[in-house]
This record gives structure tokens, C-alpha cells and sequence, in this order.
């Protein structure tokens, strides 16, 4: 018997998601993906979460799975709804997050015919998923084994290393609000062994001989999930003299001679002197660098050697000086590194250097601090070291990460950004989805008042806990186009470039019901910081008011040519 309903392709899909082990998925409301709820609403071990804007429905996909560190499932209806998935979608890629998008569609002889909410659906993620699959809406065995066998590659190609994004089309005929009793075979699913990937012996001794002391040797780390293999074989690494650690502080690593306040440590080098801490090799782990500092300064010094740890779609040559891909996970990688190279431990100062001027750095930077006035860059400093340890910190484009990123990085949870595209979109979403799966304590979102006002409608989502806080820093914008060098020389800065924000922040916090707290000075901040971690039954905002004029003012100053004498 033919069935062009569709019901048979959302029956198998949502079977072979739950024998793969998904346990979310965030759907948006529609009439052509019904058959695809009415499988979801049946399962007893996926949890569906309505969202009904499909950009935050995305974005909260994205950080249920980045924290879950499992494949999340996103479904919608048909039309325009997809290409609303794709700041996320494409977030995920860059980030490698699996994120199984399923779009539900009409069938394919109905596209481009004048009729109601069709488009050309098939591939229209194609340039930022692992792989595009379609499945036509009409039914035969043969149809039946290739809609299995399509979903099972679906499921095997998001979670193969690297993890990232598939997009599953399905064409959906008439009648949508049927449903089929389920067939009583049940579905078949594919596995996949992947062997271990590590050195030989002789391989790692190699490697160990070739980067032992006094050959200079800098790891940079940029953004990763924990990991606690990685992070004892770096402070295992660490400890030699010619090694030193740069992290980011959403690389998740912690140590004590890790340089993790990059930005503030190479601005204080003075420029006469920074060929002296030049690497003669660089490794580098994890994803892309916020740092524009290290990115800057190793285009310049160009080391000889440039080695990229881990699994990658592509070669990333961000230095311009890439001589070695090494096509493994990092923690085992470093693991391995760090034991072969403990036996060499000649005379260098290497580390010992970057570690003075890091010391000398922070210095700089309290000193700095406690004389500028009211500022962004006077809250991060306060709050910054009032947020609990056991918190998830996600911190927002623009600002936020920025200014995190002059901070030594406290030992959270753990610190993530959608730093994969680097957008303001999503910020809010993606913390509440985050939110929904750490549950040992709250997560904390740093936005700016612009990015907070791009993803309101987050706020409106039924996803809401109270473990979900939110910093938003009121400063009309952040000014970070009075600071960057492309523009803030400009005379059409203000004109052009500035967008007043007047985020209406605490209307915004009545209106969904979020508990509010504010501040407009350090005392009143280390104040209404304590009742603002405090409140335990309802999600809460804290806005922190501060001039965009002034912050900016006080940023320029600390990076200025002065402050380096």
C-alpha cells in the first residue's frame, strides 16, 4: 500500500533519533511538519520543546547540545521557517556541534508552483551542514528502505568526528493530521566503530626529541568544551622551561603557568621587545581565536612552525605559517606529547619570561582598574570576581567577550560564546538552552543591551527556569565602534554606526517575568550582585548602566602606547 502522507519517514526518523540516543528536540508549530510532532509527542524518551520563533528555536537547540555534548534534533514546518535555522545552523558548523535539522515540505511537484509556503528546501543549509539529505514524499518498500538508510547516514555523518549539522528534508503530502498506526517491525539502525586514533611509541618520541628544551614552544587554545585529559596533560606540559600555555577563557583550561589573560599580556609587552617571546613552534587546539592581539602578533613574527591539533573538515592556516595537521583528539594528542617530552629538560627561561610579563600585566591591569573611572571595564572587573564557581558563564558577541577576555579566567563550570561565526544573534537563546541541561546550578548570560534587544523574543519561550540569569550591560550600544580601529577615527561614527539602544530593561524583565535588579556604580553593583544570585524562584536580569562614551575612553587608555613605559 502506498502512503503519501508522510507518516511513515517521520515515524522512522524519530525511532532511529531515539535508538541514537537523542533525548531533545526543540520543534517550532506548523501544519506541514504534524505528522512529524504527532510521532515526536508520541515518544516515551524525547523530550520536545516548543519554540515558536524558529532563529531562537535554532539558537536554543544549539546550547542544549553544546552543554549536553549530545545530538540535538530542530523541526519545523515548511517554507521560509528553515532558512530562520540558518544562524544557528551555521553557528553549530564552525563550533561542531551536532544539531539534526529536520524540515518538513511539500511534496516536490508543488515547488515553484504558485502554491502556498513552498520553496526550493533541498540544500538550502547545504553550505553549512555536513550533508543534505532529501526524502520525496511518496511511499514504496524501496522508498521505505531508502528513507531508513538515508536517516541512519544522517545520524552516523552529525556525530562522526568532527561533529556538526545535517539537514534532513522531508516532503509531507495530504492528509497532514492522520495518523498511522505504526508498523509492528521495528526500524533498523546502523552503527559505527571508530578505532582508536593515537601515536606508537616511537612516534611520540619522535615529536617529544623534536620540540624538547631550549626549542621554544606556544600552545594557543581557543574555544573547546572541558576537558580534563587535555587540561592535565597541558599542566604536565606546562611544567617545562620551554613551553608556555595561552588560553582563551572560553578555552575551559586552567593552570597555574597558563598565560590566560592573552590580550592584557601582549598589549604590556613593549613592541621592541616582543620578538623576544617569539615561539619557534606554535600549536594550536580548539576553535577560533577571539584574540585579535595573538592573531596579530603571530602574522607578524611568523614562526616556523605552525602544528593544528585535532579533527578538522578542512586546513585552517589562521597564522599564514601552517606546516603540520595533526588529525587527532588534543587530550590524547597533548597527552602523549607531554609524557615523551619530560625526559628534555634543558636550560631555557622561555616560560619563565611569559610568565613574568603576565604577572607584571595583571599588575598593570588592577592598578589601571582601580584608579578608571565608572565603566564597562570597571563592572567586568567587579563582577567578575563575584560569580560562583559552579556557574556556566556564556558570554555574548561584541563587548562581553571581549572584556572577559583581559581578565586572568576564574576556574567556572565552564565559559562558552558563539564564537563560531562570531554573531550577536542567538546570545540569549543559546543560554537558555544551555540552561535546560546543566541543572547543578544556574547559568549566567553577559550580553550587551543590543545583542540582548536582537534575540527578545527568546524571553517569550516557555523555556525560562530559575536557573537562568541574565547580566545586561545598558551602555547604548557598548561604543565598540568608538574603540576598534576601523572606525573610531571616523567622523560619521555617531551618524552611521551608532544605533541608539534605549533598551527598556526593566519593562522587558516585568513583561516575562524575570525578577530585576540594576546598578550604576561599583557599591551599588556589589550589592544588587549578592540579591541577584540569591534569587532562587524566578529567572532574574541585572542591568549594570554605564556611559558607551566613557567606557570606550577608558578601554583606549589601558591598550594606549603610555601605559607600556
Amino acid at each position: 500500500m502506498t502512503d503519501n502522507t508522510g507518516n511513515y519517514p517521520s515515524r522512522c526518523l524519530v525511532e532511529i533519533l531515539e535508538k541514537s540516543g537523542v533525548k531533545d528536540v526543540v520543534a517550532c508549530p506548523g501544519s506541514r511538519n504534524s505528522p512529524l510532532l504527532i510521532a515526536l509527542s508520541r515518544s516515551q524518551t524525547i523530550k520536545t520543546t516548543m519554540v515558536v520563533d524558529e532563529r531562537s528555536a535554532g539558537f536554543i537547540a544549539l546550547g542544549i547540545a553544546s552543554i549536553s555534548m549530545r545530538p540535538v534534533g530542530i523541526v519545523c514546518t515548511s517554507g521560509t521557517a528553515v532558512l530562520n535555522f540558518s544562524p544557528a545552523v551555521a553557528e553549530a558548523y564552525y563550533r561542531k556541534v551536532p544539531l539534526i535539522v529536520i524540515s518538513a515540505d511539500r511534496p516536490m511537484e508543488w515547488i515553484d508552483q504558485d502554491d502556498s509556503q513552498t520553496l526550493r528546501q533541498p540544500g538550502v543549509l547545504q553550505n553549512f551542514v555536513k550533508k543534505s539529505y532529501d526524502i520525496p514524499g511518496f511511499e514504496t518498500p524501496d522508498m521505505r528502505w531508502f528513507s531508513n538508510r538515508t536517516i541512519n547516514d544522517a545520524m552516523l555523518t552529525a556525530a562522526a568526528a568532527p561533529a556538526g549539522p545535517v539537514h534532513v528534508n522531508i516532503q509531507i503530502g495530504e492528509p497532514l493530521g492522520l495518523f498511522v498506526t505504526p508498523d509492528q517491525q521495528a526500524e533498523r539502525t546502523v552503527s559505527m566503530v571508530t578505532p582508536r586514533e593515537d601515536l606508537t611509541v616511537s612516534e611520540a618520541r619522535i615529536l617529544g626529541d623534536y620540540l624538547a628544551s631550549p626549542k621554544k614552544v606556544m600552545v594557543v587554545a581557543g574555544f573547546m568544551a572541558p576537558d580534563s585529559t587535555l587540561n592535565k596533560a597541558l599542566r604536565k606540559l606546562s611544567m617545562l622551561p620551554n613551553v608556555i600555555i595561552l588560553t582563551e577563557t572560553i578555552a575551559n583550561l586552567h593552570g597555574e603557568d597558563f598565560v590566560s589573560d592573552i590580550d592584557a599580556t601582549l598589549s604590556a609587552i613593549p613592541d621592541d621587545r616582543k620578538s623576544e617571546f617569539a615561539p619557534e613552534v606554535v600549536i594550536t587546539l580548539g576553535g577560533a581565536l577571539v584574540s585579535r592581539f595573538v592573531k596579530q602578533y603571530l602574522r607578524e613574527i611568523r614562526p616556523l612552525e605552525h602544528w593544528q591539533i585535532g579533527k578538522s573538515l578542512t586546513t585552517v592556516d589562521c597564522f599564514r605559517c601552517l606546516t603540520k595537521r595533526v588529525e587527532m583528539q588534543p587530550g590524547l594528542f597533548i597527552q602523549q606529547l607531554a609524557s615523551a617530552m619530560q625526559p628534555h629538560r634543558s636550560e631555557c627561561d622561555y616560560r619563565k619570561k611569559w610568565i613574568v610579563a603576565r604577572d607584571a600585566a595583571r599588575s598593570l591591569l588592577r592598578s589601571y582598574v582601580a584608579k578608571a573611572p565608572w565603566s564597562d571595564l570597571k563592572a567586568f572587573d567587579t563582577f567578575m570576581h563575584l560569580i560562583p564557581r559552579n556557574y556556566n558563564i556564556q558570554l555574548s558577541n561584541g563587548t562581553p567577550i571581549r572584556y572577559a577576555q583581559l581578565f586572568h579566567s576564574r576556574e567556572f563550570h565552564r565559559c562558552d560564546c558563539n564564537r563560531g561565526v562570531s554573531g550577536i544573534d542567538g546570545s540569549t537563546s543559546t543560554a537558555i538552552g544551555a540552561s535546560m541541561v546543566y541543572k547543578s546550578a544556574p547559568t549566567l548570560l553577559v550580553t550587551g543591551d543590543m545583542s540582548a534587544q536582537y534575540d527578545l523574543g527568546a524571553l517569550a519561550s516557555r523555556c525560562l527556569t530559575p536557573r537562568f540569569k541574565m547580566i545586561v550591560m545598558c551602555n547604548d550600544g557598548g561604543g565598540i565602534f568608538h574603540f576598534i580601529k576601523a572606525t573610531r577615527h571616523l567622523d560619521i561614527v555617531g551618524k552611521c554606526f551608532d544605533e541608539p539602544c534605549n533598551f527598556p530593561a526593566r519593562g522587558v524583565a516585568e513583561a516575562f517575568g524575570l525578577r530585576y535588579f540594576e546598578a550604576e556604580n561599583e557599591a551599588a553593583l556589589r550589592s544588587a550582585f549578592s540579591q541577584f544570585v540569591s534569587e532562587k524562584d524566578f529567572p532574574a536580569m541585572l542591568a549594570i548602566r554605564t556611559s558607551a562614551d566613557i567606557s570606550a575612553e577608558v578601554l583606549i587608555g589601558f591598550f594606549s602606547e603610555k601605559l607600556k613605559q
